[in-house]
Formats: C-alpha cells, structure tokens, sequence
C-alpha cells in the first residue's frame, strides 16, 4: 500500500510539473504575439530607431522565439522575472509585495464562505422546498448574477461612505501605511506579531468589505453544490437506515452525510479558492487593493509583459498547488481513491 500510494503521489506531482511547463509555453507564447510594444513603452515613441533597436537587443527580443523561451526559463529557475517598466524594480520584488495582499484578501473570502455556504447548503438540503431552501436558492442565484464590481460600489457607498461601517479604499488608512514591518505581508497576521491592535482592526475595517464581496461569489457556489451533495447523500440506504433508528435528521446529516460528502467540498473549496485568488482583480480595482490584480492591470495598461507573465504565471502555479492538494486529500480521506491509486 505504501508504496503504491507513493507511486500515486509521484505521479500526481509528475503532472503537476507538466501542466506548469506547458502553462509557461503557452503563458509564453500569448505573451509574445499580443499586440504590445515593451521596447516603445521603455524607450517611448519618439525615441531614435538606433536606441529602439539596441533596447530590443538588450531585451533579446531580436533573437529567434525557441531562444528567448529559454532565456525566459532560465530566469525563471533562477527566480529571474525580469525588471518592471512601471515601477523599476525587479519583478519578483514587486510580486513578493503584491501578491501577501491578494493572498490575504482571498484566504478571509474562502473562509467566510465556506463558514456561510456549507451550513446553507446543508439547511437547504435538510429543509428541502422550505423557506431556507427556497432562500438558498434565490441567494445563489443572485451571487452568479449579479457583477462584482456593481456589489464593490454599491457596498462602498452604502457601507463606507453612508453609514461609514467599514474603511475605505486601500489595505490600511494612510497614516497607519509603512508603520508595520512586513514579517509574512499579511498585515492582519503582522500587527498582531508586532503588538499592534489599532492597526489590526483598522486593516480588518478596510478588508471586510472587499472580503465578503469576493466571498459572496463563492458563498454561491459552495451552497449550491453543497445542497446538490447533500441531496444526494440522503436518499442513501445508510440515511435511512439512520432515520429508521431514530436519530435526528440533524445528528445524520452532521454525523453520516457530512463526513461523506467532505471529499467533494475540498475540492470545492479548492476551486473557489483558485477562482478568488484569480478573480480578486476586479475587485482590488475597486477597492484600490495593492494586490497582484491591481499590479498586473496597471502593466497591462502599459504593455509590460514581463510583469503580466510572472503574474499569471504565480496565479496558474497557485491553482494547480490547489487542485494537486485537493488530490492528496482525496488520497488521505476516501480509501477508494487510494485503490484506485494503486
């Protein structure tokens, strides 16, 4: 059994690294024949041809295609993204301070969603046709329907600038920006190191709101697929052999269909965390979140590709990091999967 399960593992970690060299081929390639200038947007567009000329040598954009992917990769293993034109610092510089910020925000998202959409999902089935059923629907319904920036301006008005609940704009009021050391970047977790409660609840002020949007998209889909499971799960004989034994329906569905449906909503949860973590680039836009969207649409503003690629570079690694740990909590929770493995 050992040692088929480590031959699962190996394998699962083997396509976990051909799905990333083929994203960096393919991240690549787009990059490459997108309508942009990067040389222009270094040297401007008045600039002398022999300097337009000798900035593209310098960036090795004159060299064959095959050539220039493995200079690219090169950089890569050496933890190379290139230099942004924006700011002018390297860009895994620039990404180590973005990408906490996205991090942060997306990990408080996934866990009020899951908190919310699970018990709902599971209410919804259990109750089914009733009120909470009927709620859960209309509720995730409107979460798939409605866009993410509208829900972003709506809740600043309403709850920043009307009834002033929570902060504004930015991770932190201005006067409270670069008083915390960055020890992990995520300055809920930072403050709190430092012994800073003031800091804390006014970073938590600013996070909440953008946090429930993006959770609020997920809360959607984790409900409704939660309900789906769980309908499924109780028309099972071992439900009704439960029910038919007396225990309560909540004691069945906590005791026997949750563990058993605990399988799909990892891989659930792992989904909406990938899809928040990639997704939060509307709402960063919204809220002016220093994160890795807002980064990455202001290089796509000016056509740095060096930024936009090390960006969905990070965010592809990060949802395939997500799916392959979902895999291994298939393999530790379900033991048909492990045969399966074998």
């Amino acid at each position: 059994m050992k040692e088929l399960s480590l031959g699962g593992l190996l394998q699962r970690v083997l396509q976990l690294v051909v799905s990333l060299f083929i994203l960096l081929c393919v991240t690549f390639v787009i990059g490459r024949v997108m309508p942009t200038d990067p040389v222009g947007a270094i040297v401007g567009e008045l600039a002398d041809p022999a300097a337009y000329e000798a900035m593209r040598a310098r960036l090795g954009l004159d060299l064959p295609l095959y050539q220039q992917f493995f200079i690219f990769l090169r950089g890569l293993l050496q933890g190379d993204f290139g230099t942004a034109i924006l700011t002018g610092n390297p860009v895994a510089r620039d990404l180590s301070q973005a990408f906490p910020a996205t991090l942060e925000l997306a990990t408080l998202a996934v866990i009020i969603s899951t908190l919310v959409g699970v018990p709902l999902g599971l209410a919804a089935a259990l109750f089914r046709d009733s009120f909470i059923d009927k709620f859960a629907r209309i509720f995730a319904l409107v979460g798939h329907s409605i866009p993410v920036f509208w829900f972003g301006i709506v809740g600043l008005v309403i709850f920043y600038a009307w009834l002033s609940w929570v902060g504004g704009p930015g991770r932190v009021d201005v006067y409270y920006e670069g008083l915390i050391e960055p020890t992990t970047g995520l300055l809920l977790i930072d403050s709190l190191i430092e012994g800073e409660p003031d800091i804390f609840w006014n970073a938590l002020s600013h996070i909440i709101l953008p946090a429930s949007i993006l959770a609020y998209m997920a809360m959607a889909y984790i409900t409704r697929m939660t309900r789906s499971f769980t309908l499924e799960q109780l028309s099972q004989d071992y439900v009704i052999a439960a029910r038919a034994k007396g225990v309560s329906p909540t004691r069945t569905v906590i005791g026997h269909v949750l563990p058993n449906i605990a399988v799909q909503l990892i891989t659930v949860l792992a989904i909406s965390y990938g899809n928040l973590l990639e997704g939060a680039v509307i709402t960063e836009i919204v809220f002016s979140w220093p994160g890795i969207g807002q980064y990455m649409t202001n290089a796509l503003m000016i056509g740095d590709m060096n930024v936009i690629l090390a960006s969905t570079i990070i965010i592809g690694f990060v949802f395939m990091l997500l799916n392959f740990l979902a895999d291994m909590a298939y393999l530790l929770l379900d033991p048909r999967t492990r045969e399966v493995a074998r």
